[in-house]
């Protein structure tokens, strides 16, 4: 599996974690494989994470410059 990299858009990241996911439910993995799925899951969930953070944050400032 590639590293999850900084420039990687939200729904490339999020579509990739519902496939680990259902990768993950699937079965049918290693205990490795699975492992591999599921710290590749939490990387991508960290990119999604700070993709909406910072449009809460843009928001916030929007909303704040509205006042």
């Amino acid at each position: 599996m590639p590293p999850v990299e900084s420039t990687l858009g939200y729904e490339q990241a999020r579509d990739e974690l519902i496939e680990v996911v259902r990768s993950l439910e699937a079965g049918g993995t290693t205990l490795e494989e699975s492992l591999a799925l599921w710290e590749r899951g939490e990387a991508l969930a960290k990119v999604c994470r700070r993709w909406l953070d910072g449009a809460r944050e843009r928001l916030d400032a929007a909303l704040a410059e509205e006042r």
